[in-house]
């Protein structure tokens, strides 16, 4: 997915985020941009979480619809998680 597209998809995926990780705050939102691994590193500073749980929860989020795919820095090995 080119990054035009993730950050297109992004303005509308960053409700379905703020419902899943309440204390993302909206200026985490705009460093966020739609790049998972910035996602990540959030989700472990807010919600106080190690990476991998942040990865595991992520990528549940992600299996819950396929709507809410942030495919910009996975290879595509981690696509088959």
């Amino acid at each position: 997915m080119n990054q035009d597209r993730i950050q297109g998809r992004w303005k509308l995926l960053k409700g379905k985020v703020k419902e899943q990780w309440g204390k993302l705050t909206d200026d985490d939102l705009d460093v966020i941009a739609g790049r998972r691994d910035q996602l990540l590193g959030r989700i472990q500073q807010r919600h106080g979480v190690a990476r991998d749980e942040a990865d595991r929860q992520v990528r549940g989020w992600e299996r819950a619809s396929p709507d809410h795919s942030l495919d910009d820095s996975r290879s595509p090995a981690d696509k088959t998680r």
